[in-house]
Order: C-alpha cells, then sequence, then structure tokens
C-alpha cells in the first residue's frame, strides 16, 4: 500500500509537468542549441554521413523540439513520444554502433546505447499513461 503523502504527490499534475519535463530535458536542450548553431547542428549531421546535413539539422530540431513540447503540454502524446522514441532509437545504429567499435570507445557507444533503451521505455510510458489518463 503506497503512503498517503506519497500518493498525493503522484497524483498531483505539478509532478506529471515535472516528469514529462525531466523526460524532454536533452530533446528540448539539444534543439535549441541545434537551433542557435545552426552550422554546429549540419557539422554534427555531416559528420555522421547525413546528407544533406541542413536537411537532417532541419528534421532533428523539428523533432527534439516538436516531440519534446507536445510531451510537455501534455497534447498529442503519442505523437511526440513516438516522434522522440523513432528518433532515439535511429541514432543507435547512426551515432552509437559499438558493435563495430574496440575498445573502451565500444564499451562508451554499449552504455549509451543501454541509456537510449531506457528513454524509449519512458516515450512508451509517457504514452501510456497519457492514453490512460484520456480514457479515466
Amino acid at each position: 500500500m503506497t503512503p498517503a503523502i506519497i500518493s498525493t504527490i503522484l497524483r498531483a499534475s505539478a509532478t506529471a509537468f515535472v516528469a514529462r519535463f525531466l523526460l524532454v530535458f536533452m530533446f528540448l536542450g539539444s534543439g535549441i542549441n541545434k537551433l542557435t548553431d545552426f552550422a554546429g547542428a549540419q557539422a554534427e549531421m555531416a559528420h555522421f554521413g547525413l546528407n544533406p546535413p541542413w536537411l537532417f539539422a532541419v528534421l532533428t530540431i523539428l523533432t527534439q523540439l516538436g516531440g519534446g513540447l507536445l510531451i510537455l503540454l501534455n497534447r498529442a502524446t503519442w505523437l511526440g513520444a513516438g516522434a522522440l522514441a523513432a528518433f532515439t532509437a535511429l541514432t543507435i545504429p547512426i551515432a552509437h554502433h559499438f558493435w563495430s567499435m574496440e575498445g573502451p570507445m565500444a564499451q562508451v557507444e554499449f552504455y549509451f546505447v543501454m541509456e537510449h533503451l531506457s528513454v524509449l521505455g519512458g516515450m512508451l510510458l509517457v504514452a501510456i499513461l497519457a492514453e490512460r489518463m484520456r480514457a479515466a
């Protein structure tokens, strides 16, 4: 049985907002950074072999900011979570392909992949919870 104070905290709309904010913080920060340093965003896309770099930079910015805001505002949460989940999953073979690396770098990238898989779970969970709240 959950203690009453914990139940109250978990049911509070402010707690849900903070949880959504923490989940999308890295996407919003990255999207804002790419928007304010578009040349750097293009260089990052080129580094990973994504061509044309400007198009992938724009798509990344739109996905990170749009998906993050949809989740943060709890509007079409399924769409924001789905977009960010797809984006996160795609970064694994593009940027974190530990299976083709050796030594310490392979280990670091493996841990990034594990973190990305956790983020995928968070995206699925936020979409499930938003749907359940709408159905209630």
